[in-house]
């Protein structure tokens, strides 16, 4: 993995969507992890140190809104929740729990992008302080 290209974690039980975003996210300069479970999830993002996570929530296991707590408790990587449920209280859940953003699937590869664009744009901005002096 070249060191400076962007590292992504994608967590989703399913093996088509992990390839299909392995295969688009490389396509646009990004190093892609992969994990099937929140149990892997968590010790890759140990791991692997990723930039950013992109997390279903249907996980067998450890579910994705609890594994967003999990993380919560001790980083702030941006996560991505990419998830088939449009309910408004799963989507709540899941912001709640800690998610920076959300997704349903199915979904357009360009509004992904943008929207990893946008989460890693509001992580790197420095936190407390005024933006203008």
């Amino acid at each position: 993995m070249a060191e400076d290209r962007m590292r992504v974690l994608v967590v989703d039980d399913e093996r088509a969507i992990r390839r299909f975003l392995q295969t688009a996210l490389t396509a646009h300069g990004y190093d892609v992890v992969e994990a099937a479970t929140g149990e892997e999830a968590l010790t890759a993002t140990v791991a692997q140190r990723p930039d950013l996570i992109i997390l279903d929530l249907g996980l067998p296991g450890i579910g994705g809104v609890e594994v967003a707590r999990r993380l919560r408790e001790w980083t702030n990587l941006p996560i991505l929740i990419l998830s088939v449920c449009d309910q408004e209280e799963t989507k709540i859940a899941a912001l709640d729990a800690g998610a920076d953003d959300y997704l349903t699937k199915p979904f357009g590869i360009g509004e992904l992008l943008a929207r990893i664009r946008v989460a890693v744009r509001r992580a790197s901005q420095p936190q407390g302080g005024p933006l203008f002096e």
